[in-house]
């Protein structure tokens, strides 16, 4: 099997446009394996290469191939740790209070075939 092309493919500039639009629609781990494929096709694997046709990034194209080369998908940390926190996170005893409160007007299901409490208690009157 041939993994790379004997030389870089000339590509016209509307294809190269196609070829970034796709790439702009897919996130992550998929973009990453998309523009790999690009630079092994059309690119004979260079990321440099790549990145002065199509304009994506060296090292995400190189993450990419990487990524091919192995077989392992690299996942980063951002979505764990990037974003506000949590209203509950902020404000915990408020949280608290708010779930004893809605405890209190629970009831249970009155045909008593789920586990399931019940409340009347909309989150306007909670607030007040």
């Amino acid at each position: 099997m041939l993994l790379f092309s004997p030389e870089p493919q000339q590509l016209s500039s509307s294809q190269r446009e196609d070829l970034r639009l796709a790439s702009s629609k897919l996130s992550s781990t998929n973009r990453r394996c998309f523009q790999a494929s690009i630079a092994i096709k059309y690119c004979k694997g260079n990321a440099r290469l790549t990145e002065r046709m199509f304009g994506w990034s060296r090292e995400t194209v190189a993450l990419g191939l990487a990524e091919k080369r192995t077989i392992i998908t690299c996942v980063g940390s951002q979505i764990g740790f990037s974003g506000a926190k949590r209203w509950e996170e902020k404000q915990p005893q408020v949280a608290d209070s708010l779930v004893k409160l809605a405890e209190s007007h629970s009831q249970q299901d009155q045909t008593f075939t789920t586990t399931i409490a019940y409340t009347r208690l909309t989150a306007a009157e909670a607030l007040k």
